[in-house]
């Protein structure tokens, strides 16, 4: 077995402590309270920076949201509608799905049933 330098079982580092106290401190923004800081910075009603400040977020961060929140009214006023399927369509569709596949399969033993009856037939011919 190899041992473990000694380094590794030290402490963590400082950095380490603060990288990981801000990770679990984030904070976890709704949709609503993004979009809703957007607005607020697109009103223009204060600087972008004091913004940031008084919700405690980054200016890059408030700028990714605002990118985000304008490409999406973009691709909606262009006519982008494609949107997820809502549980019971997708059950219907599924529905749908199984029904249409058990009618061609009986479709197709019919067809296989008549082929079979022509041959034992003679093609039918006399």
């Amino acid at each position: 077995m190899s041992q473990k330098p000694a380094t590794l079982n030290a402490k963590p580092s400082a950095e380490r402590v603060v990288r990981d106290i801000r990770r679990a401190t984030r904070k976890h923004l709704s949709a609503e309270d993004k979009i809703r800081i957007v607005l607020e910075g697109l009103r223009g009603e204060e600087s972008i920076a004091a913004l940031c400040r008084r919700e405690g977020i980054a200016e890059s961060l408030y700028y990714t949201w605002s990118k985000e929140f304008l490409e999406a009214g973009n691709r909606r006023l262009a006519g982008d509608t494609a949107r997820a399927a809502t549980t019971d369509e997708v059950k219907n569709l599924r529905q749908e799905a199984r029904t249409l596949k058990e009618v061609v399969a009986e479709q197709a033993l019919e067809l296989r049933l008549l082929k079979k009856s022509m041959i034992a037939d003679g093609d039918g011919r006399e």
